[in-house]
């Protein structure tokens, strides 16, 4: 079968993700340490004991790609390697080093960065983000483009999807969504603007960042946000990442993608089942399995054979 491990965003984060994972494996330790040292701030302290840093970005980002690295580490361990991955949002650093192009290091060093990038660069109460729910992705193109400062910062599932920008402007475009037939417009809980051109600034500041860091030979392909493109070789790789920042997030093409590479199931990796939600409502007959804890990484590999007998029947 031809597997792909997918990640997902800033959201999912929780006190006490991949702790299981740490408790029983020395190396999981291990890379609880070369995350401190790499992010800066105790790791083990924020991932594992309640606190409310867990959900301010410039920690949530790199506290995420740690515990979904660990996570897959004890994947491969076991023997099931991916054929192709792909990251939503910051998911794609997880993707990245998957894939064998970026160290974890980098990636935690990297996301610390981002995270505080992002948001920072705009002032407080200058952006907002909002989901659209409900509305034919053309719909609200149509609309958000005749609107100045707002722009489509998600294209997460049909029938749902993301804008960002200027405050005035986001919360224009929700109203004029509304009139036009979204089942819910609203406004999230977020610390700035992501995926808009208010971050193109701090999307250049991370390319001076990308360019410290190694990016390696790819092992394996991954799809990137920007174009929703299978990327083979990391010569665009930084170019991607810096335009991530301010650009559209193309998830839904993203999953339109890898079923048509014919990919058979994909693994989550990860807290949450975001991505499962995504998959039910654009590629409904692709499996998804979940991996968040010991007890799903061990029993992973017999899930994939169920399947695969279901698939030769």
């Amino acid at each position: 079968m031809k597997i792909a491990f997918v990640y997902p965003g800033q959201g999912v984060q929780k006190v006490g993700m991949a702790q299981d994972f740490v408790e029983k494996y020395d190396w999981a330790k291990d890379m609880i340490k070369e995350a401190t040292d790499a992010s800066g701030f105790d790791m083990e302290k924020i991932l594992f004991e309640e606190n409310e840093d867990i959900h301010v970005t410039e920690y949530t980002q790199p506290c995420l790609v740690t515990a979904c690295s660990i996570m897959t580490k004890a994947v491969e361990d076991l023997g099931i390697k991916p054929d192709i991955t792909a990251g939503l949002s910051l998911g794609e650093y997880c993707a990245l080093v998957t894939a064998g192009a970026m160290t974890f290091a980098d990636a935690v060093r990297l996301t610390r960065i981002r995270g505080n990038l992002m948001s920072s660069f705009v002032p407080a109460g200058q952006g907002t983000m909002a989901a659209i729910i409900a509305l034919p992705k053309e719909t609200v193109e149509e609309t958000i483009d005749k609107i100045d400062g707002a722009e489509v910062a998600n294209y997460n599932c049909p029938g749902q999807i993301v804008i960002t920008g200027e405050k005035d402007a986001v919360h224009e475009g929700m109203e004029k969504l509304t009139e036009q037939g979204a089942k819910r417009a609203v406004e999230l809980k977020v610390s700035g603007p992501f995926h808009s051109p208010m971050l193109k600034g701090a999307g250049e500041k991370l390319r001076v960042e990308l360019d410290k860091a190694q990016i390696s030979d790819l092992k394996i392909p991954y799809i990137a946000n920007f174009n929703a493109e299978v990327i083979e070789d990391t010569s665009s790789t930084r170019d991607l990442l810096e335009k991530q920042v301010y650009s559209s997030v193309m998830w839904e093409q993203t999953l339109t993608k890898l079923k048509d590479l014919g990919v058979d199931v994909l693994v989550e990796i990860g807290p949450g089942k975001t991505i499962a939600g995504f998959v039910k409502k654009t590629i409904p007959e692709i499996p998804v399995i979940n991996v968040s804890t010991v007890e799903e990484a061990e029993t992973l590999k017999d899930r994939l054979n169920e399947l695969k007998s279901a698939k030769e029947a």
